[in-house]
């Protein structure tokens, strides 16, 4: 009886010795994971920001694409509210006009630097990584006073963010400091001292604000980017972000400077038109000084590394044979029906030989009909191209209403088959209903990527 007695106490013991263990641990984890709040500061004055850092501020935002994720299409810029679909549930994108209640108008320069550098809030919330600070972080002091500068002269609008909708334990904040453990790392940016100086300036700012990876690189299971594929193609806003290394699947190889005028005109000859979440990028790329935008390109260019000689040779043929390719590729079509839907709604652009902008992309120049997945293709296919208010710009029309799911997948069959030498795509079926129905989720921007078309992300359907 009187061990049956110690061995119960010997075991509440080890109970209570396990929780008073447990509880140290999460104690531990909670003062290790806990932020002080900045406190707050009345506004500061529009004008008492120098015109100069405030017009940097601006060029550095259209670098960040701030708008895009913090504008409601059809409401105020910078306003927050924007719905994030996320494989975890919905984020909502914050308030960040100088309105001192919603917004960020009682926020520091040290807090709005904190936010940016450290992914903290000014109430020292953990800020979830849909907003890219894991990018942000190598921004330099001198950059974010300007990013404050530009942001607290915007107009004030008072709009609160819509609640998020996330799982738990998601849905508690001290849970991305876990994720912060595993996966960021904080510190500004480095140059290479062995590179030139433009290179420099190119992964500054791609790498920096321009976080090019966030979109263009897989994630893991816990949404983090994968370090070791970086730059291998991904997923945004229901589009796929190819790739942009010596994986890219363009039949005509990336040069620095074709990069340079894409990323300048959001169009190349040899390329293409920007469209979905990179028709924002290209818009808002517009403003940028073109040292900039040059610097950008020599970056990626060099990310992507030289073309093998048989690749080149292949990419200047399809060039040299530019005004011939939709009449005679070298290739047949093998779906009938797939022909016929092409003749009736794609060749009258497509075979016009009318050039880009306002011209059809030949076929076997087009990513999209050559890359391993098909996603793009469905889309604008679809959804077409909206055109931009107010200017002359690139726009082609939506086929959702005149196609049905047989007329698209052959269509979409007869141009991998005839424009690509790449093996045929699988699944079309369900990846076309998917995307009709809204199943898998697309924003659709139009040619100069302001937030506006109907299906964009956060817009009412």
């Amino acid at each position: 009886m009187g061990r049956r007695k110690t061995r119960r106490n010997s075991i509440g013991r080890g109970l209570i010795g396990g929780a008073a263990v447990i509880l140290a641990l999460g104690a531990g984890a909670v003062a290790w994971a806990w932020e002080r709040a900045i406190p707050p500061q009345p506004r500061p004055a529009a004008e008492s920001f120098p015109a100069a850092l405030v017009a940097e501020g601006a060029r550095l935002a259209a670098v960040g694409n701030c708008i895009a994720c913090h504008t409601v299409p059809g409401g105020r810029s910078f306003a927050g509210g924007l719905a994030l679909p996320t494989p975890f549930g919905t984020i909502h994108s914050t308030n960040i006009t100088p309105d001192e209640d919603t917004g960020i108008g009682r926020w520091s320069e040290a807090a709005f630097t904190r936010a940016m550098r450290r992914g903290v809030d000014r109430d020292g919330r953990h800020l979830y990584p849909a907003f890219p600070y894991d990018h942000y972080t190598r921004v330099s002091d001198a950059d974010n006073r300007a990013l404050y500068a530009y942001l607290m002269t915007r107009t004030p609008v008072r709009a609160e963010a819509p609640a998020n909708d996330l799982p738990f334990p998601l849905n508690i904040r001290m849970a991305v400091a876990g994720w912060k453990l595993l996966y960021f790392r904080e510190g500004a940016f480095t140059p290479d001292p062995a590179k030139p100086e433009v290179w420099n300036r190119g992964a500054y700012l791609a790498e920096g604000l321009g976080h090019c990876g966030a979109c263009h690189s897989p994630r893991n299971a816990l949404g983090a980017v994968d370090k070791d594929r970086a730059w291998a193609g991904g997923e945004a806003e229901g589009w796929t972000a190819y790739p942009i290394n010596q994986d890219s699947p363009a039949p005509v190889p990336w040069t620095a400077d074709s990069l340079t005028f894409y990323l300048r005109h959001g169009w190349h000859p040899a390329h293409g038109v920007s469209r979905g979440p990179m028709a924002e990028v290209t818009g808002n790329l517009a403003g940028l000084p073109d040292a900039d935008v040059a610097a950008i390109a020599a970056y990626v260019a060099d990310r992507m590394g030289t073309p093998s000689a048989e690749r080149r040779r292949r990419g200047e043929d399809l060039q040299a044979l530019v005004p011939h390719l939709n009449t005679d590729s070298g290739r047949t079509g093998s779906d009938e029906r797939g022909e016929a839907v092409y003749r009736t709604a794609c060749a009258t652009c497509h075979e016009s030989r009318r050039p880009l902008p306002f011209g059809g992309l030949p076929f076997a120049l087009s990513t999209a009909v050559n890359a391993a997945n098909p996603q793009n293709i469905v889309n604008v296919t679809l959804f077409g191209l909206p055109p931009g208010d107010g200017t002359v710009s690139a726009v082609m029309p939506a086929f959702g209403g005149a196609l049905t799911d047989a007329d698209m997948v052959a269509l979409l069959r007869y141009l991998r088959g005839r424009f690509s030498d790449q093996p045929p795509w699988d699944g079309l079926e369900r990846l076309v209903a998917d995307t009709r129905s809204g199943a898998h989720h697309v924003a659709v921007r139009p040619a100069d990527g302001i937030e506006r078309a109907p299906r964009n992300v956060g817009a009412e359907d």
